[in-house]
């Protein structure tokens, strides 16, 4: 894609990331292999926003001096489809975890989901997965969240820009969202659940959009190894069981 040169100068990479793997994942695929591609012993690499590891996407990552730019990506609004599952919650509001509270979802039709999803559009206050990285009194929710602390995490304000169900088959309702930083389409999903009465959890997410770039420009993490000659990425990331 670019020079030894380029690289080590600053450029923006846009890569779609795989399915169980971590952001820190990619970002340390691609900084090991850029560090032997421009033979250096290190290269500044880091990302504009952290994709869960059940999600996939458009991850954009820095390099060089292009990493000071990295904050202003972090700021910029995004979109993502996604998938919620009616009927059951979960305890981290995604399939990471099992299945919980089982509830009837029969009786809802579809203009009354539809009708739901839309009435989430406009500011309003968030309250974070507890299975999230987000710090309180110092330390990961998620490691509070398995420790078995009960916590209640600060609700955050967010806009949702934009958001509509695209299909409806249940107990799965498709959707996409346009939305400012810091939202959790994982609490979204789970509110949408209590919100229609049934329970609901996130079963799939794919971010399409950061600010001006979309994920039709990205390429896989392959793809990119490829473009500097380092060959496939195999089996790189740990099994998900080892992520948090």
């Amino acid at each position: 894609m670019y020079t030894p040169e380029e690289y080590l100068e600053g450029r923006l990479l846009l890569i779609d990331k795989p399915r169980l793997w971590t952001s820190h994942d990619v970002v340390n695929k691609v900084r090991y292999h850029l560090t032997r591609y421009c033979k250096v012993k290190k290269i500044k690499v880091g990302h504009a926003g952290t994709l869960d590891p059940l999600a996939t996407g458009l991850l954009i990552l820095a390099t060089g001096k292009m990493t000071k730019q990295l904050q202003s990506l972090i700021d910029a609004g995004k979109t993502y489809t996604g998938t919620i599952k009616l009927g059951a919650i979960t305890p981290s509001y995604d399939g990471e975890t099992t299945e919980q509270q089982p509830m009837p979802f029969e009786h809802i039709d579809a203009t009354t989901i539809r009708n739901c999803i839309a009435g989430f559009a406009g500011e309003q206050q968030q309250i974070p997965p507890v299975h999230s990285a987000i710090k309180k009194d110092g330390a990961p929710l998620y490691i509070k969240a398995r420790e078995g602390t009960e916590i209640v995490p600060d609700a955050r304000h967010i806009t949702i820009y934009e958001i509509h169900a695209t299909s409806i088959e249940l107990p799965f309702v498709s959707l996409e969202v346009a939305c400012s930083k810091g939202t959790y389409i994982r609490s979204l999903a789970h509110d949408i659940g209590q919100r229609l009465g049934c329970g609901a959890y996130l079963y799939a997410l794919q971010r399409t959009v950061i600010g001006q770039y979309k994920l039709e420009d990205a390429v896989s993490v392959d793809a990119f190894l490829e473009s500097i000659g380092r060959g496939p990425s195999g089996d790189f990331p740990p099994k998900p069981a080892d992520h948090q």
